[in-house]
């Protein structure tokens, strides 16, 4: 059966827009009803933008309309007329020559919706460089006025999988880096006072049974 382009946000998506059951999301996004009770919990997919399927034509107003009246219907996917990324191998990503002026309008939405990707990231996930994604980020670009924030997913830059795998690695970084700042050095002890005297400054009192 096939599946929308990002599942779990997906699911997010129809969790808090929709009426549709629980059973009902898992079986259009292939997850289990169990993940998507915890989704609607708040113990999993925390920070995961949702993915709207009406807007990108993997799902018709109509077909959610349906399914909301009634329980036992299950969603049937729209074919996407946006091809899925293809497997790669190791190395530098590339995108082909019909997808590239798409590549700035993905950079945009990564740098809003996930900040915490550096750009090393970004230029491995969409196979673009670091120039770039700084004349996007300050409005440099020369085409500026006319990158719209897309999902890269969606335009078929990247893959789901990898797009999770470095939001998790980015998110894991920044909470070690926040874990391991060095703690506050402790106030040294002040000295132990001269009992000598009542004031600890004064003088020592030389000793009466000394020779």
């Amino acid at each position: 059966m096939a599946l929308p382009l990002m599942p779990k946000a997906t699911a997010v998506w129809l969790v808090e827009n929709t009426a549709l059951t629980f059973e009902q999301i898992a079986d259009f996004c292939g997850m289990h009803e169990l993940e998507i009770q915890a989704i609607a919990d708040g113990e999993v997919a925390i920070g995961i933008t949702g993915l709207d399927p009406l807007t990108n034509g993997q799902l018709s107003q109509a077909e959610l309309d349906r399914c909301q009246a009634d329980p036992d219907a299950r969603l049937v996917l729209q074919k996407s007329e946006n091809p899925l990324p293809q497997a790669r191998q190791k190395g530098a990503r590339y995108t082909p020559v019909s997808k590239r002026h798409d590549r700035p309008d993905g950079i945009a939405w990564l740098l809003k919706n996930h900040p915490e990707l550096t750009d090393a990231q970004v230029c491995k996930l969409l196979g673009t460089t670091k120039p770039t994604i700084q004349a996007i980020r300050d409005r440099s670009h020369w085409n500026a006025p006319n990158i719209k924030a897309r999902n890269p997913v969606i335009l078929g830059l990247c893959n789901e999988a990898d797009l999770e795998k470095a939001i998790i690695i980015a998110r894991g970084r920044a909470g070690h880096v926040e874990r391991t700042e060095p703690p506050t050095p402790p106030v040294a002890d002040e000295p132990a006072p001269d009992h000598h005297g009542d004031d600890p400054l004064a003088p020592a009192v030389p000793d009466d049974h000394a020779d």
